[in-house]
């Protein structure tokens, strides 16, 4: 009987002990990766399942921090600075100088986190709730956030704060226990920085090369010899194209930082990058997690696109987006309180309005990964304090209905269910952050065994009324028991054809203007 490909790689597999002793090798040239259930291809991958811990965590917190905080003008200012006419290049003008004289490799080394004290953020993030926690690891701006093997110029021991941020995030996070996760948004870099080679087009520079043309600095940004006359200026800034010297770099330095640190979680910026060498990494990340937990998976990958995650592989990452109905398996929101990289004088988002976004995508198998834009001291700013001081205050009262809890027969009920957020693979919501409050007649709900959670998003006036519960309803379930989260008393209630109509205590609590919890006991 002749074998095919797939059953002899079967037969091998059932053959092979799960950790053999030389590295398993993916299918491309110079790709090795951990021994381990894994290999470096979609139909390996698809034997992938999240761990179970991730659908209990249901908040983290992430700092996006690097050199471009340094400037504290927000996101994506080491592209920006270089196009014409753009808010940040009229602010580097002003500030630095023409970028043809003085460009990003000048303000890298302004980055110094003087007053950084991770010990005493990471206290704050576990007291406001978070279960896990993600350091930028890498951004578009080639600088490596750890003491990189491969970019050994640009990285933060070498330059800017001389310290392993990775490294140091990491022992903090560990030590309060929570899971540790690293981002990565280098795949991009090569299209992304292509606009430092460009030149201003009017003015009395024009023609000018910008820094990015010095051949001493083609470490930071990047070497483009071989590239068509005008890839420069047509290179898209998420494009991906690049010659596959840049997809071997790119593979050596994520490795490596999977390597060093050994994350819980890896997040990349867009779906998984390069095909193999993408594939790889997700392989070598599973792999080192398998062997650390006893043959277990413990890790998961993020990537933003549904297709890589329709079987088994990854996590599906919504970047400022929410999903519209429940998913079967469970996902990530990742935002922002403000801008990702610092920016002065910024608004940020209000805990209200964080706490309507957790509580939505919790009740539809989410998680929410939250960002605190650090400055370059490394300290919250007092607005940033104050958003996290009203999350810490709420979760504190009300986090029981969110750890570790399962979607409902359905998600919520209330106007906001009339309005889709994002669907049909879109990855990017432009009015996340923007609709209004949820009130009163928005509630989410979450269970936990015979217990129901109704989160009721407002204070309601003399009684709450959730109609998914009422006697006429085809989600309805007979209610036992009423009690609200942050209340000793058990509260009156009637279960009527229009609803469950449950009386709320005469004293006002201090964080019902987010939102309060009911517990309801349900037969």
């Amino acid at each position: 009987m002749k074998l095919t490909r797939r059953d002899s790689l079967k037969l091998f597999a059932a053959a092979t002990p799960s950790f053999a002793l030389r590295p398993a090798r993916a299918f491309a040239a110079d790709l090795p990766i951990a021994a381990g259930p894994f290999q470096g291809t979609r139909s390996s991958l698809a034997g992938y399942k999240i761990p179970s811990w991730f659908g209990e965590a249901k908040f983290g917190i992430w700092s996006h921090w690097g050199p471009q905080s340094a400037i504290e003008d927000g996101d994506w200012y080491a592209r920006n600075m270089y196009v014409q006419g753009s808010d940040q290049y009229k602010y580097h003008l002003k500030t630095y100088g023409h970028p043809s004289k003085v460009g990003y490799k000048d303000l890298v080394p302004q980055f110094k986190a003087a007053r950084w004290d991770p010990d005493h953020l990471m206290d704050l993030y576990v007291k406001a709730g978070a279960k896990y926690f993600f350091s930028m690891g890498v951004h578009h701006d080639n600088y490596d956030m750890w003491n990189s093997k491969y970019q050994k110029r640009w990285n933060a021991v070498a330059t800017g704060p001389n310290k392993d941020i990775v490294g140091i995030w990491k022992n903090a996070a560990r030590k309060r226990g929570l899971r540790f996760g690293v981002s990565e948004h280098l795949s991009n870099s090569y299209d992304w920085f292509a606009t430092s080679h460009t030149s201003d087009s009017t003015g009395p520079l024009a023609g000018v090369p910008y820094d990015g043309v010095l051949p001493a600095y083609a470490d930071l940004y990047h070497d483009y010899t071989g590239e068509p006359a005008d890839f420069v200026k047509t290179a898209k800034a998420m494009g991906r194209v690049a010659p596959t010297r840049w997809k071997q770099e790119y593979f050596n330095r994520i490795k490596d930082l999977l390597d060093q640190h050994q994350p819980d979680l890896l997040y990349t910026d867009g779906g998984i990058p390069f095909e193999e060498y993408g594939l790889s990494l997700v392989a070598h990340l599973y792999n080192l997690s398998a062997k650390k937990h006893g043959g277990k998976v413990e890790s998961i990958y993020f990537s933003k696109t549904m297709t890589d995650c329709e079987n088994g592989t990854c996590a599906l990452d919504r970047e400022r987006g929410v999903l519209d109905d429940i998913a079967a398996n469970p996902w990530q929101t990742d935002t922002c309180v403000g801008e990702w990289h610092y920016r002065r004088g910024v608004k940020y988002k209000s805990a209200k309005k964080v706490i309507d976004l957790l509580v939505d995508i919790v009740s539809k198998n989410g998680n929410l990964l939250l960002n605190f834009p650090l400055p370059n001291s490394g300290e919250l700013d007092p607005e940033e304090v104050t958003t996290l001081e009203g999350i810490t205050a709420w979760m504190q009262i009300n986090s029981e209905g969110i750890y570790a809890s399962r979607p409902w027969k359905i998600y919520g009920e209330g106007p906001s269910t009339k309005v889709v957020i994002a669907k049909n693979g879109k990855e990017f919501d432009p009015n996340e952050g923007k609709k209004p409050d949820l009130g009163a007649q928005d509630i989410r709900f979450t269970t936990k065994g015979k217990t129901l959670y109704a989160f009721v998003q407002g204070w309601p006036a003399g009684e709450a009324v959730v109609t998914s519960l009422g006697t006429g309803s085809p989600h309805a379930q007979k209610v036992v028991g009423a009690h609200m989260l942050g209340y000793s008393e058990s509260l009156k209630f009637t279960q009527r054809a229009d609803g469950l109509h449950v009386t709320m205590p005469s004293t006002r609590p201090a964080s019902a203007d987010i939102g309060i919890a009911l517990k309801l006991t349900v037969a």
